[in-house]
């Protein structure tokens, strides 16, 4: 009880003082239907005033164009948004070519990611980490962009050790990088672990958690399992108990998310960034119960 009083305290100092910043996450659609519907999504959400909406980005620069498109209907209409930028699987000069492109199109804000591989790809390209991504930005354009980048509070699938991540994840802001945004994750306790983990490193930026509201749980376990978010035992089996009662599912996935929201920022917590799935409505009700 004793250490988790001082997690809460210790997230007071290090995570309060930044001010709150809320953002909606979205992937770029294939098809007609699919940009209509994200633009009606988006539309919706606007209307809770986000610090920014951002934008995925496919593996190896696949979804470019269509990531763009939906960045600059968004600033058009008077939003800010944030296109990703992954740096594996492309080249050096395709790299700068898109960031450059960022900044002709006024935007003035990237989420800089590593990336994966894309399928069938065996080399990884001419930057392996977000950390050279993140250095090359700033080397091309200086202070032009915020730059936000990820930290996982349950330890990235493919790192050696938790510490060997903490200290990439320090690497991407001794690089420049302004702020983060955390993979999802269901326990509270680990983010105010990794806070103070963050705390011992000196790393003083603002951390936002990322919220994954829960709507359809057989694809949650399918991105969970590839990423390497935990899903609490006692959460998959109550989800599992439900079988096909997708109502019941969505019921509980409110309730369960909403609860995990408001315990972050009632601790401090500088915010939250939603992994909407061009939803509007989970991340609207989650969004209403808190009183936001």
């Amino acid at each position: 009880m004793g250490s988790k009083r001082s997690s809460l305290l210790t997230l007071m100092e290090s995570q309060k003082k930044h001010p709150r910043a809320f953002s909606f996450e979205f992937f770029p659609p294939r098809t007609p239907e699919g940009v209509d519907k994200l633009r009606s999504t988006w539309k919706q959400l606007a209307q809770l005033k986000p610090r920014f909406f951002s934008v995925t980005y496919g593996a190896g620069g696949s979804t470019r164009e269509r990531t763009l498109g939906v960045v600059t209907e968004i600033l058009k209409a008077g939003y800010e948004a944030a296109p990703h930028l992954s740096c594996v699987g492309s080249t050096r000069a395709e790299i700068v070519e898109t960031i450059d492109l960022y900044r002709a199109q006024g935007i003035r804000h990237i989420v800089a990611l590593r990336g994966d591989l894309p399928s069938g790809m065996a080399v990884a390209g001419e930057l392996r980490y977000a950390n050279e991504l993140v250095a090359l930005i700033r080397e091309r354009t200086g202070e032009h962009f915020h730059i936000d980048v990820a930290c996982y509070p349950e330890v990235h699938p493919q790192a050696k050790s938790a510490q060997d991540d903490l200290n990439n994840f320090k690497r991407k802001l001794e690089a420049g990088a302004n702020a983060a945004i955390t993979q999802y994750f269901f326990n509270s306790d680990s983010y105010f672990r990794f806070i103070d983990d963050c705390e011992a490193l000196g790393i003083r930026v603002a951390i936002v958690p990322g919220i994954m509201p829960i709507g359809n749980f057989a694809q949650l376990v399918r991105f969970s399992d590839a990423c390497g978010a935990e899903i609490p035992r006692w959460l998959r089996l109550k989800m599992q108990s439900f079988g096909e009662d997708t109502a019941s599912i969505r019921s509980f996935g409110l309730d369960v998310v909403t609860e995990l929201a408001d315990r972050l920022l009632t601790a401090g917590a500088p915010g939250l960034h939603f992994y909407t799935m061009n939803q509007a409505g989970p991340t609207s009700t989650i969004w209403q119960r808190l009183g936001l």
